[in-house]
């Protein structure tokens, strides 16, 4: 099982459970290839319901100094698309039940050549692709063949996406949708609820796909609050302010990488019990 079917999967089994998943950001290389490793064989004991891995890119518009300092630190590092599907394979080897998301930009994906991509990636055991810079209009670029092929084509839609540009999104979206909760980048402000909320709905009505929550979760209680209507949270920025840290030092890595687990841990928990597992999701949030 893999791709498409194993997010399916995961979200109909949250589903059962009354639960939103809880999905954490790690930058492939950051703070470097062996760290990054662990953090994705550690995250799934620490909460995570599925993963989101970072594809660096030395010009991410949509996101954050974060995420931004993450990819420079990653690059810096040596880190690639090749070396992103061998984290991903090396992941596989432990763990076939984990969805995996690789978010990143069309241009290192265009010059890898995207049919060998798409191949070489769901050879490696990634479920699903979040690209920034690939709009419906250029579907038969990228989201086509991977949708295709069985690697889910994950839709970004923002505050400002108005009801005509909408079904043209979801057209040909799966695995799940990405809710950007903040009109900006990732990390730099917080989520309003109401207005989370308000998207949420005109969303549900078009489609039956999960709908995950992300670029404004910073907390535990916020997160919280978004999880009792989300089907899922993403959170990153919070997560990668501790990669600041970072220094060639072994004691000091692997203090990242401690931090990094205990901080999931207690963001999964809090995104976990948000809901009473005998009442069903509310329509808006509380």
């Amino acid at each position: 099982m893999n791709g498409i079917r194993r997010i399916d999967t995961c979200f109909a089994e949250l589903k059962k459970k009354n639960r939103a998943a809880f999905i954490p950001f790690v930058m492939g290389g950051d703070p470097d290839f062996e760290s990054s490793l662990e953090l994705l064989q550690k995250l799934p004991d620490a909460g995570a319901d599925l993963i989101e891995i970072g594809l660096p890119f030395s010009d991410p518009m949509a996101d954050g100094p974060a995420v931004q300092a993450s990819a420079i630190r990653a690059l810096e590092n040596g880190q690639n698309l090749h070396k992103a599907l061998e984290l991903v394979c090396k992941f596989r080897e432990t763990n076939q039940a984990t969805p995996l998301i690789g978010m990143g930009y069309f241009n290192p994906i265009y010059r890898y050549g995207a049919e060998k991509f798409i191949a070489d990636a769901l050879k490696a055991g990634l479920d699903g692709l979040i690209v920034v810079d690939c709009p419906p209009e250029v579907d038969e670029e990228l989201c086509i063949p991977a949708t295709k092929a069985g690697l889910a084509f994950i839709r970004l839609i923002a505050p400002t996406t108005n009801d005509e540009r909408l079904p043209l999104l979801l057209k040909n979206a799966s695995g799940f949708l990405y809710l950007v909760s903040i009109a900006g980048v990732t990390g730099t402000t917080a989520a309003d609820p109401a207005a989370v909320s308000a998207l949420l709905e005109r969303v549900r009505k078009q489609t039956d796909l999960p709908v995950a929550v992300g670029f404004g979760v910073k907390t535990g209680p916020q997160a919280a609050t978004l999880a009792k209507s989300a089907d899922a949270i993403v959170i990153a920025s919070v997560l990668l302010d501790i990669f600041s840290k970072k220094s060639a030092d072994a004691g000091v890595l692997k203090q990242i990488v401690a931090d990094y687990l205990k901080l999931s841990r207690d963001l999964s928990a809090s995104i976990h019990q948000a809901r009473d597992s005998k009442e069903e999701r509310p329509a808006k949030l509380a």
